[in-house]
């Protein structure tokens, strides 16, 4: 399965594109957590409206304004709020389907 994302962040790449372009929404979530930010649960796994599956990799960095960098993100990965970084996994969303 080819992985789903439309941007490729090159150095050329404005900083100033819109961070929502880059943020997952109406996602649910799977699997045990591992671990907490913000006071809430971080989730093994994200399913988009899609039946897409993105696994947790990390949590987003932030630029010098504060906003999420989103130059930092590798291709099929994308920024779920409050903050954390998923990775759309193939593998799972192969055997979904």
């Amino acid at each position: 399965m080819k992985i789903k994302n439309g941007f490729r962040i090159t150095w050329k790449t404005s900083r100033n594109l819109p961070v929502e372009y880059f943020i997952l929404t109406n996602v649910q979530f799977e699997g045990r957590v591992i671990g907490h930010l913000a006071g809430r649960p971080i989730r093994e796994t994200a399913v988009d409206n899609d039946g897409l599956r993105y696994r947790f990799v990390g949590v987003a960095p932030r630029d010098e304004r504060g906003r999420f960098d989103v130059q930092s993100l590798k291709t099929g990965e994308w920024i779920v709020q409050p903050g954390l970084v998923y990775a759309q996994n193939p593998m799972l969303s192969d055997r979904a389907a």
